[in-house]
Formats: structure tokens, sequence, C-alpha cells
């Protein structure tokens, strides 16, 4: 990505240089003037307004867009986000999808129209198509937590099918040889690489995950308790499951118990994402924890790089995801 100080390096100029004489200012000599223009024309730069603060509309503000507010997870996210952006002098605006592309399409234009300086994005699903309006317009923008391979932007994400391994490897280091897995939508690609670590890792130890096992969830608490209805419903026996969020495994586990199944003696639950309720619930929640304070400090890093115009060629982070054992895992009885 061109920045200004491509223009200012072969300008022979300094960066405050660029910035005068692309804000129009009258304080640049006239020769020094045509060499940033030159230089501009020769590279193919164009200037991005919001990051330099040339717009006059522009009011240190950056946007966060996300799929569900109300899901603790994005919750996080917008508590973690604020703080760091505050701590920069900035103000954080938050748009909530709902998991819905025209809407996701709409906030991002609203965004664009109030100037933002810089933009934080979870995606709706693989089929998002907000992200080609922002690089367009060359608005500064941040990946978090839903990428797709290949993109050429910063991203910051969890090993999704580190997690997957992890989770397949803690049911099996206690015994277990009979899987299930309540996925989340398949439309997104981090669903998809949570259950190719976790199908993968099982296979590798010569076990197999049934295709009768895996019940394709929306990251709700109610899919949870339908999956286990589903379970329940068709006589699928399994001796661990693994949910790919918190809520389908608290879910699921609510449903378990109801129908006198009891966590774990008769079945392990295993989640991700370590929410609260993850903690409170008995039997408490084992998890797979995603790093949400370490995901949006790096995000607000990246993001106020490409704001200052500053080179960082580390644009694609990927951070590993921890274990949490609690209650709901145990050894296989049998």
């Amino acid at each position: 990505m061109l920045s200004i100080k491509d223009v200012a390096r072969l300008a022979g100029v300094s960066v405050s240089t660029v910035s005068r004489v692309l804000s129009g200012s009258k304080n640049v000599k006239n020769d020094t003037k045509r060499r940033v223009e030159r230089a501009i024309e020769t590279i193919g730069y164009q200037p991005n307004l919001l990051a330099q603060g040339l717009r006059s509309k522009s009011g240190n503000i950056i946007g966060l867009v996300v799929p569900e507010i109300n899901h603790e997870t994005f919750a996080r996210f917008i508590e973690l986000t604020e703080d760091e952006v505050r701590a920069r002098g900035y103000s954080l605006v938050t748009g909530n999808t709902h998991g819905k592309p025209e809407i996701e399409d709409n906030f991002i234009k609203s965004l664009m129209r109030r100037h933002v300086d810089g933009i934080i994005f979870s995606r709706v699903s693989d089929r998002s198509r907000a992200l080609r309006m922002l690089q367009n317009d060359r608005v500064p923008t941040v990946i978090i937590d839903r990428s797709l391979d290949n993109e050429d932007i910063p991203t910051v994400v969890i090993d999704n099918y580190a997690a997957g391994m992890l989770a397949a490897k803690h049911l099996i280091s206690l015994g277990h040889c009979n899987f299930a897995i309540i996925t989340g939508p398949q439309n997104i690609a981090l669903c998809r690489e949570r259950q190719r670590g976790f199908a993968e890792y099982i296979e590798h130890q010569a076990l197999l995950l049934l295709h009768h096992n895996i019940y394709e969830g929306n990251f709700k608490f109610e899919s949870g308790i339908e999956a286990a209805r589903y379970f329940l419903k068709n006589g699928i026996s399994f001796s661990a499951l693994w949910a790919e969020n918190d809520l389908m495994a608290l879910g699921a586990m609510n449903a378990f118990i109801r129908a006198g199944i009891k966590i774990p003696q008769d079945i392990s639950i295993l989640g991700m994402d370590d929410i609260s309720s993850s903690k409170i619930m008995i039997p408490s929640l084992s998890t797979i924890c995603q790093p949400f304070e370490a995901m949006c400090k790096k995000a607000v890093d990246l993001l106020f790089d490409m704001i200052n115009g500053n080179e960082n060629t580390d644009h694609h982070v990927v951070l590993p995801p921890n274990l949490i054992e609690r209650e709901s895992t145990g050894y296989y009885a049998g």
C-alpha cells in the first residue's frame, strides 16, 4: 500500500512538506510543490484524506462494526477497543449489523459520510460486500475476528484451526473416542477452520467424527438447545461434545440436563470464548479462551499505524487460543 512516505522519499522532501502540498498550503515553494506533484503522479499515490486529517469534518473518530452487539464476545470487543481508542484521544462509534449484509453496507456508508478516521470491522460473513467500499475509498481499515485467506488488508484473528485441534486434544486426553460438534454458520470462514482443526486432529488419532454427529448452529443459545434435541431425537450417541462457542455449549448443556443426562458423567461438554456465564453455570463450562484484550489492542495499533502513515509489515496477526478446564469435561466413564 502506497503511503505519503513514498511520495516524500521520491520527491526528496519531508512528510510534512507533502502534507502541506496536499492541503493546498501557500507556505511551499513552487519548485518544491512541482516535485511533490510529479512524485504523486509518478507512483499513482491517492491521498487518504481521512488519515491525514484534511477533511474539515474529521473529528478524531474511529468506527467499530460488529455483527451482534448483544453477544458478549462483541460487547467485550467494544469495551476493549473503546479503552484503546480513548487512550489515543479519539472517540468510538459502534455499529451493530445484526448479522445482515444490507445493514452492514448502510452503516459502513454512514461512517464514511461522517469522515471517520478509520474503521475496525468484524464482517457479517464471507459474503460481506462492505470491505470493497472501504478499500475503494482508501479508508484505513483493520479486520478483526473474521477474516478470509489471502486478504490484502491488515487482520487480527485467533488461530481457529489451532482452537479446533486444542478442543479435540483435550477431549481425547480424557479418554473420549466418540465425539459430536456444534459448529457456527458455515458461511463464516472461522467456523469452517474450527471444525477442520477438530476433525483432522481426531482423524490423526485414528478416530472418526461421523457426519451425523455434526450440527450446524448459529452461535445463539437456542441453537445449542436445538442441537441437543436433534442428537437426542435421532438417538445419536457420543461421550464428548464441542460447541464452537459458549452460548451454544450452554444451550446444549441446558437441554441435556433437562433430559436427565449428567454433565460430565454422561457427556463432557466444551465451549469456546470464556463468556461470564461459563464460570457461573453449574457445572462450570470448560472452554477455549480467545485473547480478546490482545486482539483489540493489536487491531487499534495497526489502525493507528495506517492513520499516521507508518509502515507496518506485521499486517496479518494470528494469536493463539488457550484451554480453560472447568467442571463440564471429565474422564470417559466407559
